[in-house]
Parts: structure tokens; C-alpha cells; sequence
């Protein structure tokens, strides 16, 4: 298979019958799973993203590369189902190298992570996220064409429940049990589409406008997950940036808010299902295999460990019982 780096990306568009020679191609934060350059010529930019067999990480984590085309297929489904400009447009695909070409994202757009690090906390694209999933949960709920298009789980399995929930057991045996109990949520929920990597680092922000990116993990599933993730990461944040945490907390409360408001009938279960994942996610990011790179220091790791472990043991009623343990 052909190896896509930023040295021989040119000569790979110049065979697929590229003309224009670009002007600069420049690697991307792919994450640990993916290869990804920019493109920029005299005529735009565009992305190409290859997926990685073995992520780079300290430990053994593979995945099936495949995942690419899935992904490019779901944001073509997904193309006219969701706002405009909110996901990247395909423009095409190499099965054989697992790699496909989408649009960027405006040349001023930024990781909402970035952002957020940086203490730039707006509400306001809290809740923009949070629309968008609830665009993508009433696309598909319930929807038994998404069921038989995304309904294989197998990539997220290999991304995200054997590195986050089954590493993050072994670490904790004691919660076994509430593990596997995440797990058997995840698989057999079957409730909607679920992006499986709904984190600040993959929605990129111009102003007013939100792209969401990376649908390497999508998947019918439990959509609690989603939310979960994103909870997480702005909760962990603020464990990270104490003096920031009222404001991380804000943002997360009005994301919560905006989704539970648009969540189709029938999603009783939602909430719980929701803090369910919570703990779990914030558990795993700090002793599953991919631990969050901020929160460095063992005090406060520890902290974060002994805060999720409170929330599997002694489960709040409520999301704004969670939000509150933060941020009173």
C-alpha cells in the first residue's frame, strides 16, 4: 500500500491527474490514527487523510484502515442530511490506499481545543455544537437504513471501547462490572448515529461557524456516548485550568441543555445513559490508553481518578448534580 507523507503527496495528486504542482503542503494534527495534509495551490485547499494501521502511541493499538472509506462514505450520506458547511465535502476517494481527498475548513479556523485552552470559552459555540448533534441523532433515529449502512461496529470497537473501557478495567478491576456494562450499552443501544470522537479537537471554528471533522468511528449506536465525550473534555479542561472550570462548566451546562431540548421522543434513558459514560470516559483518560497530554501532574490526575471513580460508585441523579461537583 502506498505510504501518503508530505514529501510524496505531490507526486501522488500529479498521477491521479493533479496538473497544478501546490504551492505548499503541510501535515496536520491527524491524531494518533491518521496521516493528513493540507493541500493549497493557486486553485484552493483541500485535505487528504490517510488512515494508520498502528496508532502512534507508547502501546500495541491497531486498527482496520479501511475506516477511511467508511468515513468517506458516511460524510457524502451525510452531506445533504446536515447544515451546510457543518462537515467537510468529499471530493474523492482511493480505496486501494485506504485515503481519501475532502474541503478544508476556512483559512482562519481553529480547533475549538485550541480555543478553549487558550480561555477563549463561548457559549454560544457550546450550544452550535450541540445542535449539531442533535442534527445528526434525528437523521437517523431510530432508522433502520443507518442500521444496516453503520451498523458494524468493529472500528469503534478497536478505537475506542478496548482502549478506553476494556484498558481502563484491567487498571480497575473493582468496576469490571460497570465496564462491561458500557460496552454492552455502546453495542446494542441502536439508537442513532453516533460520531464516537465528538471532542473539542475536532470541531474547527471560523467566527460563528463550527465544521465537525474526523467521522473515523461513526457508527449506529448509543448517541449518550457523544455526549459523554464532549462533557468530559470540557469537565477535564477544567480540572486542568481551575481558574477557568466556572466557565468550562457554563459552556458544558448550555451544550447539555441545547441537547436535551432536541432530542427526538422516546429518549427517557438519555441522561442516565449519559452519566453512565461520563464516569467511564473520564476514567479512561486518565488510565486507558490514550490518556489526555494536558493533565500531566499526578496530584491532579488523581484527583480526576478519584472524582470519576465517585461518579461510577455514587452516580449523580442528573447532569447538572455533575456539573455542580465541578463549578458549585
Amino acid at each position: 500500500m502506498f505510504e501518503l507523507t508530505a514529501n510524496n503527496a505531490g507526486e501522488y495528486l500529479a498521477v491521479r491527474g493533479y496538473k497544478e504542482r501546490p504551492v505548499s503542503i503541510t501535515e496536520l494534527g491527524g491524531g494518533v490514527s491518521n496521516t493528513v495534509l493540507l493541500i493549497e495551490s493557486s486553485h484552493g485547499r483541500f485535505v487528504l487523510k490517510q488512515a494508520l494501521e498502528k496508532l502512534r502511541v507508547e502501546q500495541d493499538w491497531f486498527s482496520d484502515r479501511s475506516r477511511a472509506i467508511r468515513e468517506a462514505e458516511a460524510l457524502r450520506m451525510l452531506a445533504d442530511r446536515l447544515p451546510e458547511g457543518s462537515i467537510p465535502a468529499i471530493l474523492f476517494e482511493d480505496p486501494n490506499n485506504c485515503l481519501f481527498a475532502m474541503s478544508a475548513a476556512p483559512v482562519a479556523a481553529r480547533t475549538w481545543k485550541s480555543l478553549l485552552l487558550d480561555g477563549v470559552i463561548r457559549e454560544q459555540t457550546a450550544e452550535q455544537i450541540a445542535r449539531l448533534q442533535v442534527a445528526l441523532i434525528r437523521a437517523s433515529w431510530r432508522s433502520s437504513e443507518w442500521a444496516a449502512r453503520l451498523g458494524d461496529l468493529a472500528v469503534f470497537d478497536q478505537l475506542r471501547l478496548d482502549p478506553y473501557y476494556r484498558a481502563t478495567a484491567r487498571r480497575h478491576p473493582d468496576l469490571a462490572g460497570f465496564f462491561e456494562g458500557l460496552i454492552a450499552d455502546a453495542r446494542e443501544r441502536g439508537a442513532a448515529l453516533t460520531h464516537g470522537d465528538w471532542s473539542p479537537k475536532n470541531f474547527l471554528v471560523d467566527g460563528d461557524a463550527v465544521m465537525a471533522i474526523d467521522f473515523e468511528v461513526i457508527h449506529f449506536g448509543a448517541p449518550t456516548f457523544d455526549a459523554a465525550f464532549l462533557l468530559n473534555h470540557l469537565l477535564l479542561k477544567g480540572f486542568h485550568r481551575p481558574e477557568w472550570a466556572a466557565s468550562y462548566v457554563r459552556a458544558a451546562r448550555n451544550a447539555w441543555q441545547t441537547l436535551a431540548a432536541g432530542l427526538p421522543q422516546g429518549a427517557d434513558w438519555f441522561e442516565a445513559g449519559t452519566i453512565a459514560h461520563l464516569g467511564g470516559l473520564m476514567l479512561a483518560r486518565i488510565d486507558g490508553k490514550s490518556p489526555v497530554e494536558y493533565l500531566r501532574d499526578e496530584p491532579t490526575r488523581e484527583h480526576v481518578r478519584q472524582f470519576a471513580r465517585e461518579l461510577i460508585l455514587r452516580r449523580p441523579a442528573s447532569i447538572d448534580e455533575v456539573l455542580t461537583r465541578v463549578a458549585p
